[in-house]
């Protein structure tokens, strides 16, 4: 696969992962993202799923306004007029949610399964779920 999604630590207006989660959903609307991404789109015990439980929307609606077109930033609008607008303290708290997932929490050992499958259970820079995401997306060397 050449195309990934982009980074789990791109931002926009402040909110992390939000822009992955929409290239997924673009990519996988052009038939482009590789099936190894489908088992966790939208999922709510994934990264996807915590998000949108996080803005109260639901994956699906969210997909069905991605295919409308549009910027990130207006999408994050309408997540904000469709669920609830999160604060600087909101953003706060899931960025620093977002960025540690997989630390010491539910999804740490599917991030240990995984380092084993990737042959890196000794890489200790890779201790999140997005240190893992941009490792194999061959972000992180």
């Amino acid at each position: 696969m050449t195309t990934y999604p982009k980074s789990p630590k791109e931002m926009i207006n402040g909110m992390m992962y939000f822009p992955r989660m929409l290239d997924k959903i673009r990519l996988h609307v052009r038939g482009e993202l590789h099936e190894d991404y489908h088992e966790n789109l939208g999922h709510n015990q994934r990264m996807d799923g915590v998000c949108c439980n996080f803005l109260r929307i639901d994956h699906a609606e969210l997909s069905e306004r991605v295919r409308q077109g549009g910027l990130d930033a207006e999408i994050l609008e309408w997540c904000f007029e469709k669920g609830r607008r999160l604060n600087e303290g909101d953003l706060m708290v899931w960025n620093s949610f977002i960025s540690k997932f997989g630390w010491n929490d539910f999804a740490t050992p599917r991030l240990e399964r995984s380092k084993k499958a990737l042959g890196i259970s000794d890489r200790s820079d890779v201790a999140t779920i997005p240190d893992l995401l941009d490792f194999d997306e061959r972000r992180l060397k």
